[in-house]
């Protein structure tokens, strides 16, 4: 697994609770604060607080792992990388081939999500791919407080089985 404190990159926020707002104005450090690990995933935060299994957490990276091959995220600017030179035979190529490779991702990446189905597959990729905290991913699809956890655990658990994960 690794040594926990490798890849850390902490920083102070304010409990929201605290009035964030009322603090900016008095200029007064919040009345509690909470230290955060910018660089740890939702998924991995979960998992270091014991909310997903090892099991789960495998998949999900698993997944996340094919979504940024597929290089599915928006991208802000061009691509600059150059043509192709020759010509492609046609069927699949025997060795991943750079120019394909993103292809071959996207396609695994949506046959897993597919297998996950389509009520459970949102909050995975949101929480999973995007990287959104559980808190603003059940509030962008309208679900209850604490709603989130219990359905990303069953897409988790679901994801685990097509990846036949044990």
């Amino acid at each position: 697994m690794g040594n926990p404190k490798r890849n850390r990159l902490l920083a102070e926020r304010p409990l929201p609770q605290d009035g964030r707002e009322r603090n900016a104005r008095a200029k007064a450090p919040p009345a509690r604060s909470v230290t955060v690990n910018l660089a740890e995933s939702p998924l991995g935060w979960l998992r270091a607080r014991g909310l997903v299994t090892e099991r789960q957490y495998e998949a999900g990276e698993r997944l996340r792992t094919e979504w940024e091959l597929a290089q599915i995220e928006p991208s802000v600017t061009m691509k600059w990388d150059a043509p192709p030179t020759s010509k492609v035979a046609r069927g699949a190529p025997e060795v991943a081939d750079p120019r394909t490779a993103h292809l071959s991702a996207k396609l695994r990446f949506d046959h897993a999500v597919e297998a996950v189905g389509p009520g459970l597959s949102e909050v995975l990729w949101r929480v999973v791919c995007a990287g959104e905290g559980m808190r603003d991913a059940e509030r962008a699809l309208g679900w209850p407080a604490r709603a989130g956890k219990l359905v990303l655990g069953l897409a988790l658990d679901r994801l685990a089985r097509y990846y036949r994960i044990s």
